[in-house]
């Protein structure tokens, strides 16, 4: 068996192999809080194989979250965090949190606070879709909070049974708002370059390896570039990649795009924009989608190991230990990938596909994932199942994503 099915030390914790399920959103969480839909959806992708499953996205806060009824990890939810942690271990796999704040892109209107906070102020994007026209830009203040949010989060995954905690840096989000120039127009010691703009996340990076010590490894999510004009390149994702070794990571997982400027950039394919809008109620959130699908190019076209050629840059100039992500289906793009000098091999849509993959490359290694790239797994994200591939089928039963995952412990205690 190739070097994919050997085990992987990240940080203080050993994975049984190779393979990692990326953080992508599952919306399997009902009033904020995980739900058995949850449970099972990363149960079964342990007893599929994995090295570790990743669950997503976890807020920090609840100013924190995109979506109103998105997970919370704080002391209310500890119990139901640990219930699917206690699963996932049952079936030999380890569980990483992704913890993350949204900063401006947020989808709802549930905010303690009139504008939405990003790094800097302007027109706010995501806003606009619910008359939330301008964001606010962060102070020292609300630097220090949200800093503080991501320590008390990641305490919080130390006592739920994680593993690990990956803090989400890319494709948009509250940290990415300060890594990308799409987002970052600061003038202080915290914008204008690069090394300026990776020194925030970096620093709540340090705070949290610092607070977690090594009971848990500590991981971050980056963008290799972004994939749209004026924003960052893969030039400034290998100054992130270095000021985030420096300050702690146990390993970065390399991704790239973002969510509104080039989101066809993370999956190598487009969207499925007319099932994203009809899912949609807002006229504004209608339109926008509408308006991405006008400004996604007509030449995308998937292609295995699409970030490949990133990678390879970021690989070569840290030393830290570093996940490949995009486009792995076979095994023999697994291998190829980590003959790259990579540690691990990150996957969603395959998994998302077949929770089994893993379990079914190792009985054959021939075995192909038949994803196909349609990525309507997103667009069913916001339907009462949550994540599922429409391919094959696999939707666990609605009703569980209304019963909270920790609700037979609790009712024990």
């Amino acid at each position: 068996m190739g070097s994919a099915f050997t085990p992987v030390t990240i940080g203080p914790v050993t994975l049984r192999n190779r393979f990692i399920r990326s953080g992508a959103n599952e919306m399997m969480t009902y009033r904020s809080r995980p739900t058995q839909s949850l449970l099972e959806f990363h149960r079964r992708l342990a007893a599929g194989g994995v090295g570790m499953t990743t669950l997503a996205y976890v807020a920090v806060s609840p100013d924190g979250r995109t979506f109103a009824s998105q997970g919370v990890l704080n002391a209310d939810s500890i119990a139901d965090y640990r219930a699917i942690t206690d699963a996932v271990h049952a079936e030999g796999a380890l569980a990483s949190a992704q913890i993350t704040h949204g900063g401006s892109f947020v989808q709802h209107k549930e905010l303690s606070t009139p504008r939405a906070m990003s790094s800097s102020g302007g027109i706010d994007k995501m806003g606009v879709m619910m008359g939330r026209f301008f964001q606010r830009q962060m102070n020292r203040q609300d630097m220090d909070q949200v800093r503080d949010e991501f320590v008390a989060a990641a305490r919080c995954a130390v006592e739920a049974g994680f593993d690990a905690v990956e803090l989400h840096m890319g494709h948009g989000y509250l940290l990415n708002q300060y890594i990308s120039p799409l987002s970052n127009k600061r003038r202080d010691e915290y914008g204008g370059t690069a090394e300026k703009r990776a020194r925030f996340p970096a620093e709540v990076l340090a705070a949290v390896k610092q607070a977690v010590g090594d009971r848990i490894a500590v991981l971050a999510k980056i963008n290799l570039y972004d994939g749209a004009k004026g924003g960052a390149t893969v030039e400034d994702g290998i100054v992130t990649a270095k000021a985030l070794e420096a300050a702690g990571a146990d390993m970065l997982v390399l991704s790239g795009g973002r969510n509104i400027e080039a989101s066809y950039v993370m999956f190598s394919s487009p969207l499925p924009y007319d099932d994203l809008a009809l899912m949609q109620r807002g006229f504004f959130a209608k339109l926008q989608f509408r308006l991405l699908k006008m400004a996604t190019p007509k030449t995308v076209k998937f292609s295995e190991l699409y970030f490949l050629e990133a990678a390879r840059r970021v690989r070569a100039a840290v030393k830290c230990k570093l996940g490949y992500l995009g486009g792995v289906l076979s095994l023999d793009g697994a291998e190829k990938a980590l003959a790259e000098n990579f540690d691990a091999v990150v996957m969603a849509r395959s998994l998302v596909h077949d929770p089994a993959l893993v379990s079914k490359w190792q009985a054959d290694v021939t075995h192909r994932s038949a994803c196909d790239a349609c990525n309507r797994c997103v667009a069913v994200m916001y339907g009462p199942a949550g994540t599922y591939c429409t391919l094959s089928g696999n939707a666990i039963d609605p009703k569980l994503n209304k019963i909270y995952a920790g609700e037979e412990l609790n009712h024990a205690a």
